[in-house]
């Protein structure tokens, strides 16, 4: 009876056994899951670690924010959260925003204002920016998935091929024995064995990372709502079209006359005659 001490000691002369009786197809099948498995371990820690980061911020980010009255606290006190999403698309918004208050402000009892037109081009930079963290989260899940996918049918097709080889090996030497035959089976299948090493781990850590992202993205988005109607509420000029016409006026009739002219005093306005009317008036002689 082996030991479970001595399991992991016979697997590991197994692999080795196997590796020195696979071909040289299978060798190359090995190195390139090799390769494969070095790319996906890469992006798992580095994602792993980026959706940590990502995750810690945003709380903190969240917790700034929701303790804030003004939507724009957070950038004119300078707070600074790199490792959230949410923070790289509310400061994307708010500096699209403050450039419209500067460049095209509408004023009303004193206070800076934006146009429905400006706030829309807000709104496309909060989706822009959006758009843009998703994109920031999914890079490089491709090469998860490809693992997944492709690392078993990979070490199928060097199990495939060592297995012809040995078959073609036995017939040409006219000897079916299973002496003849374990060597090159065993190494056919390490093929098959390293590419579930590649693909097993890659599964697990994409599905995870998948629903983590997902999770973050829907934050996201509804952190963008809230964020454009609270900006919205405050800064952008949602008076009626009559209010507007009115404050209009107002300001013209309120405006200080020019050249030195006092503002209260009566102006002389003059109106000059539409054109068809002078020439009537021209003719009027030559017809009497």
């Amino acid at each position: 009876m082996t030991s479970p001490i001595a399991t992991p000691i016979l697997a590991s002369g197994a692999l080795q056994f196997a590796f020195e009786k696979a071909t040289i197809e299978g060798k190359i099948t090995i190195l390139v899951l090799f390769v494969l498995s070095l790319f996906s371990w890469t992006i798992i820690i580095t994602k792993f670690r980026q959706l940590h980061i990502a995750r810690k911020w945003a709380k903190r980010f969240f917790v700034a924010y929701g303790s804030t009255r003004d939507p724009l606290d957070i950038k004119h006190r300078g707070e600074v959260f790199r490792g959230a999403p949410a923070y790289q698309l509310y400061i994307r918004g708010a500096e699209e925003l403050d450039y419209h208050l500067t460049k095209n402000p509408v004023l009303i009892n004193g206070e800076k204002r934006i146009s429905p037109a400006s706030f829309d081009a807000v709104k496309v930079a909060l989706e822009e920016s959006a758009a843009a963290q998703a994109m920031s989260l999914e890079k490089g899940m491709i090469v998860l998935s490809t693992a997944v996918a492709g690392g078993p049918f990979i070490g199928l097709l060097g199990t495939v091929w060592g297995v012809m080889e040995t078959f073609s090996g036995i017939a040409r030497a006219a000897s079916a024995s299973l002496t003849a035959m374990a060597p090159g089976v065993a190494g056919a299948l390490i093929a098959t064995v390293t590419g579930l090493f590649v693909a097993i781990p890659a599964m697990f850590a994409y599905n995870y990372m998948v629903t983590s992202m997902r999770a973050i993205t829907q934050e996201l988005d509804a952190f963008a709502s809230e964020y454009a109607t609270a900006l919205e509420h405050k800064y952008v000029d949602n008076r009626p079209l009559a209010e507007e016409i009115r404050d209009a006026l107002q300001g013209v009739l309120h405006a200080p006359a020019r050249d030195g002219a006092h503002a209260s005093a009566p102006r002389e306005t003059s109106s000059p005659l539409p054109p068809i009317l002078d020439r009537d008036a021209m003719s009027e002689p030559a017809r009497a």
